[in-house]
C-alpha cells in the first residue's frame, strides 16, 4: 500500500545532531530537499534514525553519515528516489549509494549526506528467488539477496550457480558490481562472467532490462562497474547441476616455484579439480595441528613428524565434487591428479563434506570469530591481481622481505585464466593469459602495535610501492583509490570507455559516491 511520509523538523534536528556528534563534515541537505524526498509515494519508506548503521561497513575504517536510508519494497521505490535526486539537479548535494550486506572495505557503499538504499529490504519483499530448469537452467534473484539464500533455494532443485565468492553472506548486486572471485574462477570465470541478464536503475531513475543482446552497453558497464552506472535490482544467473558431496584436500609446499607450477598445471589441464586456491603461511607453527579437527592426514605418522620450523609454506587447496554413487570414481580421479603434484608427501590432508558445507565454510569461521569479538574489527585488506610473468619477483620481495611475520589474516594466492573473464565488462585485469589473485586479508583488533590498522597499512603501502616502482604490472581488486587520477591510472586505456558510460547512464554522478571516482562537479551536464 502506498503512502506519503513527510519528515518532521525533529528528523532534521536528529540528522544534524548525528553529524555533529559523529565528527563528520559534509553538505547537509536543507529541510525542503529532505521534505521533497519524504513526499514521494513509496511502497517502502525512508528512515532518518538509522544513519549510524548505514555509515558502517566490514572495513570498519570509514564512517560517512547519510541524510536518509531508503528501505525499498519495490524496484519502483528505488527508481522514484533516484529520479527525484536527478531532477533536483547538479546543485543538490544528494547522492545515492546501494548498500547490500555492508561488506565494502572503505566506505564504498556509503553516501555522505546522501541516501543509502538498503538493498536487503528489496530482497525481503514480494520479489522472490525464482529457479528455472530446462536445457539452460538459471535463477532470477533480487540484487539485494544474499548468495547463501540463492544457494539454499537452487539446491532444492538440484542446481547451483557455477562461480562463487569464498564468502556467501554477500549480496548478488554487491559482488556483480565488483567481479566475484573464488576457486572456481579458473574454469568458469568470475561471477560477472556467469550472468545472463540484469535489471538496473540508472542514474536518471530509469529501470532498464539488459543482457548480452539487449542494451548490452549498460549490461557490460554494470558488471564490475563499481555501482557507477546503475543499481542492480535483479539478476539472472546461470546454473549447473549441483553435486551432493565434496572431497576437500590440502597439501603443503616449501618451494614457491614448484607451488605455482603445480597450480598452473592444474588450472590449464582438461581433467582437473573443481576448485583450486592457494594460500601463504608465514611463521605459523602447528599449522597441521589446526587442521586435525576436521581434516584427516593420509599418513598420520608422517604428518605428526612434520615441522614447519618457522618457514614460509604454501598451501594448495583443492576440491573434487561427487555424488555418493560416484565415490569410487572420485577416488581414482583424485589419486591420478595428486600423483602429478610435487607437494611435501607428509602434508596431504583431506575430508569429505557436503557441497553446502564447503561453500559456506567461511561463515563457520565467522561464527567463531564473532564469539571471540574478533569479527567487527577494522579490516585493512589489500587485494592484488599480479601477472604470471612477475609473480616470482613479487613473492621474493613480499614473502621474503616485507612480511617478516603473519599479518593477522589469511594470505590468498592462486592463478586464474584470463580467457574466462569477459573483457567487455568494466573489470580491469592484467594483460596476460594467466594472472594471480593475491589477497592480504588482515584484521586489526589492536589499537597499536603488530595488530593495529597502522601496522597493516604500513605493510600494504610497502607492497604497493614495491609493485609500482618495479614494474610488477599489478591491478588492485576492490581498489581503495581516493582520487580520480588514481582511477584513471587504474583503468588505463579503458578510462575513456568508463567515463563515456558514466556520462551516458549517470550524467550527474549521483550513484556510488563512496567509490570516489566522480563527483557531481567533475562531470559536465549532458542531459
Amino acid at each position: 500500500m502506498r503512502g506519503a511520509m513527510k519528515p518532521s523538523i525533529v528528523h532534521c534536528i536528529k540528522l544534524l545532531m548525528l553529524l555533529v556528534l559523529g565528527g563528520v563534515t559534509m553538505h547537509v541537505p536543507d529541510e525542503d530537499v529532505v521534505a521533497s524526498l519524504g513526499a514521494l509515494r513509496l511502497d517502502g519508506h525512508f528512515s532518518f534514525d538509522d544513519a549510524q548503521g548505514a555509515a558502517r561497513d566490514f572495513g570498519n575504517r570509514c564512517s560517512l553519515l547519510p541524510a536518509a536510508v531508503l528501505h525499498p519494497a519495490s524496484v519502483s521505490d528505488i527508481a522514484a528516489t533516484v529520479r527525484r535526486v536527478f531532477l533536483l539537479g547538479r546543485h543538490s548535494p544528494l547522492t545515492v549509494a546501494a548498500r547490500g550486506h555492508g561488506h565494502s572495505l572503505l566506505g564504498q557503499s556509503q553516501a555522505a549526506g546522501g541516501i543509502v538504499v538498503k538493498m536487503e529490504s528489496l530482497a525481503a519483499g514480494a520479489t522472490a528467488v525464482r529457479v528455472h530448469g530446462g536445457p539452460s537452467p538459471h535463477v532470477e534473484v533480487p540484487g539485494g539477496e544474499l548468495w547463501i539464500n540463492v544457494l539454499h533455494e537452487t539446491l532444492k532443485h538440484g542446481l547451483a550457480p557455477r562461480s562463487w565468492t569464498d564468502y556467501l553472506h554477500l549480496t548478488v548486486g554487491g559482488t556483480l558490481s565488483n567481479a566475484g572471485v573464488s576457486g572456481q574462477a579458473f574454469r568458469h570465470g568470475p561471477q560477472v562472467s556467469n550472468v545472463n541478464q540484469l535489471e538496473i536503475v540508472t542514474g536518471r531513475g530509469d529501470v532498464v532490462t539488459c543482457s548480452h543482446e539487449e542494451n548490452s552497453d549498460l549490461f557490460y558497464a554494470a558488471l564490475g562497474g563499481l555501482g557507477q552506472f546503475g543499481i542492480i535490482t535483479r539478476a539472472r544467473i546461470a546454473l549447473e547441476p549441483a553435486p551432493k558431496m565434496v572431497r576437500w584436500i590440502r597439501v603443503l609446499y616449501s618451494d614457491f616455484e614448484t607451488f605455482t607450477e603445480d597450480q598452473e598445471m592444474l588450472i590449464t589441464a582438461e581433467k582437473t579439480f573443481d576448485y583450486i586456491e592457494g594460500f601463504v603461511i608465514i611463521n605459523r607453527t602447528g599449522i597441521l595441528n589446526n587442521w586435525r579437527s576436521s581434516f584427516k592426514p593420509q599418513d598420520p605418522v608422517q604428518a605428526s613428524q612434520f615441522q614447519s620450523d618457522g618457514r614460509v609454506l604454501y598451501c594448495l587447496e583443492m576440491t573434487k565434487n561427487f555424488n555418493h554413487d560416484e565415490a569410487g570414481i572420485m577416488e581414482q580421479e583424485v589419486g591420478a591428479l595428486l600423483s602429478r603434484l610435487r607437494y611435501i608427501s607428509s602434508t596431504l590432508f583431506y575430508t569429505d563434506v557436503t557441497y553446502l558445507e564447503f561453500l559456506d565454510r567461511v561463515h563457520t569461521s565467522e561464527l567463531k570469530l564473532r564469539a571471540q569479538g574478533l569479527w567487527e574489527v577494522p579490516h585493512p585488506w589489500l587485494n592484488l591481481l599480479i601477472p604470471r610473468s612477475t609473480i616470482h619477483k613479487f613473492a621474493r620481495e613480499v614473502f621474503g622481505k616485507i612480511l617478516k611475520d603473519s599479518n593477522n589474516g589469511p594470505i590468498l594466492l592462486y592463478p586464474v585464466n584470463r580467457t574466462k573473464w569477459d573483457n567487455r565488462t568494466s573489470v580491469v585485469i592484467p594483460d596476460e593469459e594467466i594472472f594471480y589473485l593475491v589477497g592480504f586479508l588482515s584484521s586489526a583488533p589492536s589499537a597499536s602495535g603488530h595488530g593495529s590498522v597502522q601496522h597493516a597499512m604500513n605493510l600494504n603501502n610497502q607492497i604497493v610501492d614495491f609493485c609500482e616502482k618495479n614494474g610488477i604490472g599489478m591491478k588492485q581488486y576492490l581498489a581503495p583509490y581516493t582520487t580520480q587520477q588514481q582511477w584513471k591510472a587504474h583503468f588505463g586505456a579503458r578510462w575513456e570507455t568508463f567515463e563515456r558510460r558514466k556520462h551516458t547512464y549517470d550524467p550527474l554522478a549521483i550513484l556510488a559516491p563512496g567509490q570516489r571516482i566522480f563527483t557531481k562537479a567533475s562531470l559536465p551536464m549532458s542531459l
